[in-house]
């Protein structure tokens, strides 16, 4: 096992917390414990999908609230992982592409966990939060902050001793492509298993002490490669897996850009069925894995006694395509790529068990946590507490969500999808009725019959734009562009 920890001594730090602690008050503020996998879509049980087994996320939706309408921000790691770590739009922190450190653009930002240290929490890290390049940076730091954390683990597994072994559309080329290998070896030697098993020990130590923390666990899986021990493969039959098809002459009813957006990687265009079934299955079986991995951890949770105090907040940074509108993978405008599971639970929430179909976004975590926490945040932050949802599942706290990508914006209402890319929409638009067409597939805007209801959502959305970008009120911006030359979007 092979994990490279950063950050003061937690057991030598938490000792002495707990000492200089000795005279407060009883009441002790809850923990929190953020939970969040990489690329993974709503392909779960408790999102209704009818293969995809995970029994450890339904268990804790079961005891939480489900967001089945959780949008995020910018469907592409870094970008989003800055916004919601921020609590700004993308065009609030600047970040718009990957391989950029948050402080580049926003130097002074408070971030989540931030604002959490500020108020006595031991705030730790391990594995990927802020963005990473996947798989190459496995076993770094990435493009963390420093800032957000007193401590951080930054584990490694055989998976990337085990590149040489996977299977790519791009032979040596991973992370941007589909990818896949049916491992050898058990859950633990894995990079994720490694990251339990670091989370496991770190909540037996705080279980018996009285330091509040933030524990932020960012698994890679199922990003690809798509790694996963051979028996979580075993649990997907390839005869039982559809490939997802599209109308003929689809791309001739979508504007230029969102067309674009669905047929960049040639490789992945028109893939051979088999093909196909086989890279569904590894995507299944990564979930699966990583279902287990976040299952270790919450029975840790409960084991140690600090699932009473301890908020759980479980998500993704954005969607994933397998195969819908043709396209792999994310960074498209459509709903497979902008939809996030979101699942919240512990002190705080009482409608336990039930879901909210109110359209929310990422931005919202920030405001939410901290709410619950009863911590103060930064007075200029872009979302909305969802706190009253927790407590009734009817309750709006937002009309819409808006998610944006390269030159285009979307807007997501209870019943609508509408997308419109460049300046105002001038290089075209997108509108969905979800009431009738939930894959999105039929494209509305221009038709006549559909003015009205175009026009309101064009106001609306209009209206959205504007108010993302805002400058944030007492947070330096530099817009300077920066340019690693890293190939974008994937990764």
């Amino acid at each position: 096992m092979m994990r490279i920890a950063m950050g003061v001594c937690v057991a030598g730090w938490i000792g002495w917390y707990a000492a200089a602690g000795a005279q407060e008050s009883p009441a002790a503020p809850p923990n929190v414990l953020f939970l969040i996998c990489d690329d993974l879509n709503c392909d779960l049980g408790c999102y209704g999908h009818p293969l995809v087994k995970t029994p450890n996320i339904d268990r804790l939706a079961s005891r939480g609230v489900r967001f089945n309408r959780a949008y995020c921000q910018y469907p592409l790691c870094g970008p989003s992982r800055a916004s919601f770590m921020t609590g700004f739009y993308p065009d609030q922190t600047l970040v718009r592409r990957n391989a950029i450190y948050i402080r580049e653009h926003v130097p002074n930002v408070t971030t989540l966990p931030q604002a959490f240290r500020g108020h006595d929490y031991f705030a730790m890290r391990i594995g990927k939060i802020y963005h990473y390049n996947v798989p190459k940076h496995i076993g770094t730091g990435g493009h963390d902050d420093p800032y957000s954390w007193n401590y951080t683990i930054n584990p490694r597994g055989r998976d990337k001793e085990d590149e040489g072994l996977v299977f790519s559309l791009r032979p040596g080329s991973y992370g941007g492509t589909l990818s896949w290998l049916a491992a050898a070896g058990q859950d633990t030697e894995q990079t994720d298993g490694i990251a339990a098993t670091e989370a496991v020990d770190i909540l037996e130590r705080f279980s018996q002490r009285a330091t509040p923390f933030f524990l932020a666990v960012g698994l890679y899986r199922p990003h690809t490669p798509y790694v996963a021990p051979t028996k979580y493969f075993e649990k997907y039959a390839l005869d039982e897996i559809t490939v997802p098809s599209i109308p003929e002459n689809y791309y001739a009813t979508l504007p230029k850009p969102a067309v674009q957006s669905i047929t960049r990687r040639k490789e992945q265009l028109n893939l051979d069925p088999n093909l196909a079934r086989q890279a569904i299955q590894a995507y299944y079986a990564s979930i699966s894995f990583a279902d287990a991995q976040l299952g270790r951890i919450l029975d840790a949770l409960e084991a140690t006694g600090l699932a009473d105090n301890t908020i759980v907040l479980f998500t993704s940074d954005h969607g994933y395509h397998m195969g819908e509108h043709g396209h792999w993978q994310k960074t498209t405008l459509f709903e497979n790529a902008c939809r996030v599971p979101l699942i919240i639970a512990g002190p705080g929430v009482s409608e336990t068990g039930k879901a909210s179909d109110a359209p929310v976004e990422m931005v919202d975590f920030y405001p939410t946590l901290t709410e619950l926490a009863g911590i103060a945040p930064p007075p200029s932050l872009s979302g909305v507490s969802l706190v009253p949802v927790l407590h009734d599942v009817a309750a709006r706290p937002r009309g819409s969500a808006l998610t944006q990508y390269a030159t285009g914006y979307s807007l997501r209402t209870d019943r609508y999808r509408y997308t419109l890319w460049g300046p105002e929409g001038v290089d075209g638009a997108e509108l969905y009725d979800h009431a009738d067409d939930p894959q999105e597939l039929r494209n509305l805007a221009g038709r006549s019959d559909w003015a009205d209801v175009e026009s309101q959502l064009r106001t609306e959305l209009l209206e959205r734009i504007a108010e993302a970008n805002r400058p944030p009120e007492g947070v330096k911006q530099i817009r300077a562009e920066i340019n690693r030359n890293v190939p974008q979007p994937y990764n």
